[in-house]
C-alpha cells in the first residue's frame, strides 16, 4: 500500500474525514476528477469541489480503507507518480 499515492483517485469512494472547513468534513461520495489542489467528489447531495490541503481522506481502495494527509497529495497524478514516497498515515 505504500504506492497508494502514485496510483489514479479518479473512480474511488472517499470521505472528507477532517477539514479546516466544518462544511467540508464528512463529504463522502465518489472522485470524478481530480486537479493539482482539489478532488470533484459526486455525492448523493450532488458534485462538490474538494480541496485538498488542510483535509484529511480516507479512501476505499481494493478492499482497504487507507487514511491520506491531503497535503501530502498536493499534486497533478502523473507528477505524484514521479516523486519519492511520502509518509501515509
Amino acid at each position: 500500500m505504500k504506492d497508494f499515492i502514485k496510483y489514479e483517485f479518479i473512480g474511488l469512494k472517499v470521505e472528507v474525514i477532517r477539514s479546516s472547513n466544518k462544511f467540508m468534513q464528512g463529504i463522502y461520495g465518489t472522485i470524478i476528477d481530480e486537479t493539482k489542489n482539489t478532488f470533484k467528489i459526486e455525492t448523493e447531495k450532488g458534485v462538490k469541489i474538494v480541496p485538498k490541503q488542510n483535509n484529511t481522506f480516507l479512501f476505499y481502495f481494493n478492499d482497504y480503507w487507507i487514511i491520506i494527509d491531503g497535503n501530502l497529495i498536493t499534486d497533478r497524478p502523473w507528477e505524484r507518480i514521479k516523486k519519492k514516497n511520502k509518509k501515509i498515515i
